[in-house]
């Protein structure tokens, strides 16, 4: 297995565990949708991609349709993806990806988490490089095989292909996302969830003591409303 199926099995049991603040970020996910590319799923693709998401959670199909209802009116506002970088203690790299409709607000609330527990924000480009950006798409496993599945998706951009309890998951460079999803629609291949992630290139090993330190920042962004995902460099 590669670095994406250890990434994900460290992070599946940590990240997103709460439902309200999941909804809350596919309700902030249906806005922007909406408004770079219209109400109607069936012309949108980003939207298709939430809603399926929507879906893999549980959230109501009523939630659903008011959040896109809310985002047609011209009167709610839009949300601005901004990405935040800087290290925690012990020199973990952390980048953070927010999505805001008061950038101010999130400036300062980010600034004010780093520097509670004693990291620092850095500038655009400090440690983003330190991060593969990926695409990723969950497909069921009956009827199909993991392997085959890689062979066939590796022209579309696939790079790599594991199962797990839950199905198959499929791991792609960003700019891959596109193609493979489009693909697996031509193929009538169901899309359970999809979605993108900052995979390090290089985790650091700390002892338990140093962890709890670069733990308590990691709290504090994701209890912040405006926080989408946080990425992190420390092994887990």
């Amino acid at each position: 297995m590669g670095r994406a199926f250890e990434f994900r099995k460290a992070r599946k049991m940590k990240r997103w565990s709460a439902m309200s603040k999941a909804f809350t970020r596919i309700g902030k996910d249906i806005v922007m949708a909406v408004k770079e590319g219209g109400p109607d799923p069936d012309s949108n693709s980003r939207l298709r991609a939430v809603i399926q998401n929507a879906k893999s959670i549980n959230m109501p199909k009523d939630n659903v349709e008011r959040a896109i209802k809310r985002a047609s009116d011209k009167s709610q506002g839009d949300y601005k993806e901004v990405i935040f970088e800087g290290y925690a203690p012990h020199g973990i790299a952390i980048l953070v990806e927010t999505a805001t409709d008061n950038n101010t607000r999130t400036v300062a609330n980010v600034r004010s988490y780093f520097n509670k527990c004693d990291g620092s924000l850095g500038t655009a480009g400090s440690v983003v490089f330190m991060f593969d950006h990926t695409c990723n798409f969950r497909i069921p496993s009956e009827g199909l095989d993991a392997e085959e599945v890689e062979l066939e998706f590796i022209d579309f951009g696939a790079e790599e292909v594991f199962a797990d309890d839950d199905g198959i998951l499929i791991y792609a460079p960003f700019e891959s996302f596109g193609a493979i999803q489009a693909e697996l629609e031509l193929r009538d291949i169901e899309i359970l969830s999809s979605g993108f992630e900052r995979i390090p290139q290089v985790t650091k090993q700390i002892d338990a003591e140093a962890a709890a330190d670069v733990e308590k920042l990691l709290e504090k962004l994701e209890e912040d409303d405006d926080v989408q995902n946080v990425y992190h460099t420390m092994e887990e």
